[in-house]
């Protein structure tokens, strides 16, 4: 989508709401992933794209929803701790924020980078207080693809983040995105552990 400002509407931040209290399993062939640890992953395939769906379910005690947003936004502090990390940053690009990353693959797979847009938006659903954040792949000519790098050009994710009623935090998530012929069991496991949350933005 280049000259344009991608905007996500209203509708898909109520989705993204709606799944954190009431997971939309049914209808569909989900594949059970991983279940352990306080982490439920699930898996569909999408068939007229052949790409993966993933969603992610799952409570992080000791950390409270508003924190764990913060870092989620945080590109800086993620490039401190995150050892996947080959670049990344954002900048404006058509008057919005477009984020690139470029994730580090163990040789002789090929380096990942994903151009992207991103927005958080902090809601109130009936007393609830519920943290979205919503990001998806654009076209962007000022990132342009470099030699010896796979650009995943289908990528969206959902996030959702509510309080546990303690002092941790319940979360949602959803995520599309070009496998590029790698199968689940050929992904990193502690991508399965910690929900996808490694090697993917």
């Amino acid at each position: 989508m280049a000259g344009a400002a991608f905007c996500f509407s209203d509708e898909q931040f109520r989705e993204a709401c709606a799944e954190l209290q009431k997971p939309a399993l049914t209808g569909a062939d989900w594949q059970l992933l991983v279940e352990a640890s306080g982490i439920t992953i699930y898996r569909l395939l999408d068939q007229p794209s052949g790409l993966y769906e993933y969603k992610v379910f799952g409570v992080l005690e000791g950390c409270s929803p508003a924190l764990l947003a913060d870092v989620y936004m945080d590109l800086d502090y993620r490039k401190q701790w995150d050892q996947y990390v080959k670049e990344l940053y954002e900048k404006e690009s058509d008057e919005q924020m477009v984020a690139y990353w470029e994730v580090k693959y163990p040789f002789p797979l090929s380096n990942r980078d994903y151009v992207y847009t991103r927005q958080r938006r902090d809601l109130d659903m009936d007393g609830r207080k519920i943290y979205v954040v919503l990001a998806q792949s654009i076209s962007a000519p000022q990132f342009p693809e470099k030699s010896g790098v796979i650009r995943v050009k289908q990528y969206k994710q959902s996030l959702a983040i509510e309080s546990d009623g303690k002092k941790g935090s319940r979360e949602w998530s959803s995520k599309l995105f070009e496998g590029h012929g790698e199968s689940v069991s050929e992904l990193p496991q502690e991508n399965l552990r910690r929900g996808l949350g490694l090697r993917h933005p």
